[in-house]
């Protein structure tokens, strides 16, 4: 069940983060990173392990955007 939250969780998180590689909105990555935080801490909980990868493949792009972008866009 949790590892269905996770992927509800991961799959509402991608577009937002998907909208954010766009330049002028990257600070959208900032609501991206504690969703997908929250979503592979769920991942982690359950049994299965798609909900936790797919949560922190978000995060990791959101946060290289982030850097990349040197934390303001």
């Amino acid at each position: 069940m949790l590892n269905l939250v996770s992927i509800v969780v991961g799959v509402i998180t991608l577009p937002v983060m998907l909208l954010g590689l766009i330049p002028f909105l990257g600070s959208l990555n900032y609501l991206v990173i504690p969703l997908a935080v929250l979503g592979a801490a769920l991942g982690a909980l359950s049994d299965s392990n798609t909900g936790r990868n797919l949560n922190l493949i978000v995060l990791l792009v959101g946060f290289v955007r982030l850097w990349l972008g040197g934390f303001i866009f």
